[in-house]
């Protein structure tokens, strides 16, 4: 089972939204529209900048975009990064897939709060999202926290820690020299992503994932995208869920994505 779990989200860069969008193109002939929240934006930038997906996309929509996480100011997901639980977990204790609901995970979350107020902890985690009821919180905590694994967790760390989006660091020169062909893991270039792609970057003013100064530093990156090809929409009080979870989402956000399609 361990192998199954043998995976960063470079692989995900790799193999599996490539996959996906040649899938899709294949049964439609026709490029497609992108939408991806969180980390469905980094695997997407990364993909872009690495000559991938170029030729089937019209189009993509980057929400609470995740590039750089060097200013993220979640506390549980600070103290988490700092204190290499993804490592602990992997390395010490032999734990390849990262549940959030698993005893093992749930443990170290415990112990974890301990040090933090994970009182409310979808607050904790996002930031302090405006426009969630009863309902959608519900919806959250009961589907949304699924299993990934903990390389990719590992892999996220290693972002927060080193302030530069790299592919996964082994740690150890003869293992990135065998995978990589040299010492240190190669930089995804965010400045590769082709500049005439039409892109919309949505993001918001509590966002405690995607911190607002993290995305000026992606904007930096496609500083010479053409200007009438990149929107950006900002929302004062959106936090990380309300992207995708949001009463308001509709009139704040979603009327604006479909705007932008149509004007492709």
């Amino acid at each position: 089972m361990k192998g199954y779990w043998a995976w960063s989200w470079d692989e995900l860069v790799m193999h599996d939204l490539p996959s996906n969008v040649d899938f899709v193109h294949s049964k439609t002939g026709r490029k497609l529209h992108y939408v991806g929240h969180s980390l469905g934006t980094l695997v997407a930038l990364a993909s872009l900048s690495e000559g991938k997906l170029i030729d089937k996309l019209k189009s993509a929509v980057l929400l609470s975009p995740v590039a750089y996480l060097t200013h993220m100011t979640t506390p549980l997901g600070i103290l988490c990064a700092r204190a290499f639980v993804g490592e602990i977990l992997s390395d010490l204790l032999g734990v390849a897939e990262f549940n959030p609901k698993g005893e093992i995970v749930a443990s170290f979350l415990k112990e974890t709060c301990r040090h933090v107020d994970c009182y409310d902890l979808m607050r904790t985690f996002t930031g302090k999202n405006c426009c969630l009821n009863a309902s959608t919180v519900e919806l959250f905590l009961k589907y949304e926290l699924q299993p990934t694994s903990t390389k990719t967790m590992v892999h996220l760390s290693q972002i927060f820690r080193g302030g530069i989006l790299t592919k996964y660091n082994y740690q150890n020169e003869e293992k990135n020299m065998e995978i990589y062909g040299q010492n240190e893991p190669p930089v995804y270039n965010l400045s590769n992503v082709p500049h005439d792609l039409p892109l919309f970057i949505g993001y918001g003013g509590q966002d405690s994932i995607s911190d607002e100064r993290d995305v000026k530093l992606l904007l930096n990156d496609l500083k010479f995208h053409v200007t009438n090809k990149l929107k950006i929409h900002y929302v004062n009080d959106y936090a990380h869920i309300d992207f995708v979870m949001g009463i308001s989402a509709k009139m704040m956000l979603y009327n604006e994505v479909m705007a932008f399609f149509n004007m492709i």
